[in-house]
């Protein structure tokens, strides 16, 4: 355990009240909406909103120009770039940062998906589940993954030899296997939208996922031959799944995992569950704001340009009430999380039961 993680565990210990009041959430957020941290940022939105087909129309068009060249592999690596950016920003609009009006912000959100080549409604749903209860055992869908385990249970629940050895070296394997990210959230949306299930828009959803994906590969393999279409499409979902996945990982996993059931004031389960990530505005940038974890999942409507100011604030204040407040570098992420699901995969019980529920399990 490192020594963030050895903090979380002792700070939690000190402080084991489980079911307070949510009037520490509500000054909270009585501070942070007279900070104006919760006014709406239209020019810093409408900016990237007109740059989103800009970008693209720009790039196309490079892409053609250039033509049947290797070279082109680094303009698969910059389309992946554009669709992770554009990702961030539906995501924003997803979580109403945008518009006031909710149906503009589905809206929008649906159209930068379909840029993406992702299902906005199958995204919502699962996303949705997640910022209700993260990191709670049975009911977070992020650690829920058919590839990586995240509890003990998990582990063991591998029956085949070779599903054994993969888990028990799963951390070797995590970073490659996000290489393939990619390709998980395409077919994840197709089978959405694909399926019985209720969903709202899915005749467009339907269209815009195969204009995006049909469409781009017809494009890729009429300007380059076979040879090299393959692999400038290998490239675009490669990077694209590897900055998805690396911009994600960091935020909660390694964190303390909750048990099914537990309850939690809604202050201490969005904090003590997610991880910050410090560093500048490019990292900002470069993250989409998601290094703001806790921040977003205390105000998810928040706009991405206020997460800064209020991270200081929202670290104050949990100090102040003695709710530990994780943040750490990129790179000492990368280290927790596989140090963490290591220690899942070699079969090693509870490693890192959150301290407040364990405690609280014991009175």
């Amino acid at each position: 355990m490192s020594e963030t993680d050895s903090a979380v565990a002792t700070a939690t210990v000190r402080n084991p009240r489980v079911a307070a009041t949510n009037s520490e959430f509500t000054e909270l957020a009585r501070r942070i909406k007279q900070s104006g941290l919760m006014r709406r940022r239209y020019g810093y939105y409408w900016t990237k909103l007109s740059a989103v087909p800009v970008a693209f129309a720009v790039t196309i068009v490079a892409f053609a120009w250039i033509g049947d060249t290797w070279w082109q592999m680094f303009t698969a690596a910059w389309f992946a770039f554009l669709f992770t950016q554009t990702a961030f920003l539906g995501h924003d609009a997803a979580h109403r940062q945008i518009f006031r009006s909710g149906k503009w912000n589905d809206w929008v959100s649906l159209i930068l998906g379909g840029f993406v080549g992702m299902s906005y409604g199958w995204w919502q749903h699962k996303h949705t589940r997640h910022h209700a209860n993260p990191n709670q055992i049975g009911a977070d869908p992020d650690i829920e993954l058919p590839v990586v385990a995240f509890t003990p249970e998990q582990a063991t629940r591998q029956r085949s030899r070779s599903a054994r050895w993969l888990i028990a070296h799963q951390g070797t394997f995590f970073f490659p296997i996000l290489l393939l990210e990619g390709v998980s959230l395409h077919a994840s949306s197709v089978h959405r939208v694909l399926a019985r299930e209720p969903m709202t828009h899915r005749p467009v959803e339907i269209a815009f996922l195969a204009l995006r994906i049909v469409g781009f590969v017809a494009l890729v393999f009429l300007v380059l031959s076979p040879d090299k279409a393959v692999a400038f499409l290998a490239i675009e979902l490669g990077v694209f799944g590897f900055y998805m996945g690396m911009s994600f990982a960091p935020n909660h996993k390694g964190m303390p995992l909750v048990p099914k059931g537990a309850r939690l004031d809604f202050l201490r389960r969005q904090v003590l569950m997610s991880r910050n990530i410090r560093g500048n505005r490019v990292l900002d940038f470069a993250m989409g704001g998601l290094n703001y974890q806790i921040e977003h999942h205390l105000f998810p409507s928040m706009p991405r340009p206020h997460l800064r100011r209020a991270a200081g604030i929202i670290a104050e204040y949990c100090r102040e009430h003695g709710v530990p407040y994780t943040q750490t570098t990129l790179w000492q992420s990368y280290v927790i999380v596989l140090r963490y699901i290591n220690r899942v995969g070699l079969g090693e019980r509870d490693p890192f039961e959150c301290p407040l529920v364990a405690r609280r399990s014991s009175i």
